[in-house]
């Protein structure tokens, strides 16, 4: 199979499929709290996969990037309400300086095709 970039912007590409992966770019939502993005963010990685091929139960892996981890807690009671018991993915989840000052969270998603 060859190597399928989706949506690209000269920069990078907001998808890439290869061997049946699906890669997608660190997703944002740049507007409200921390629950708010966190909730935009999980949507945007929903559509993604959906358009794509795959969906929240072939998620493999997830890696957060939050602005602050005092709001680990808060982020934590919108991913956990969303995500499918018994298909958690692997998870890392880090604190990090963001590329807009009011970003607060950042999702980047590894998925098997369905």
């Amino acid at each position: 199979m060859s190597i399928q970039r989706f949506e690209g912007n000269g920069r990078m590409s907001n998808v890439v499929i290869n061997n049946n992966v699906m890669y997608l770019s660190g997703q944002v939502c740049a507007e409200g709290d921390i629950k708010e993005q966190t909730a935009g963010v999980l949507e945007k990685v929903e559509n993604l996969l959906n358009k794509y091929g795959s969906d929240k139960e072939h998620i493999l892996s997830v890696t957060i990037y939050l602005k602050d981890m005092k709001d680990f807690t808060d982020m934590n009671s919108v991913y956990d309400a969303w995500t499918v018991n018994g298909y958690e993915p692997a998870r890392a989840c880090v604190e990090a300086k963001m590329a807009r000052e009011q970003l607060l969270v950042e999702m980047s998603v590894v998925a098997a095709v369905k």
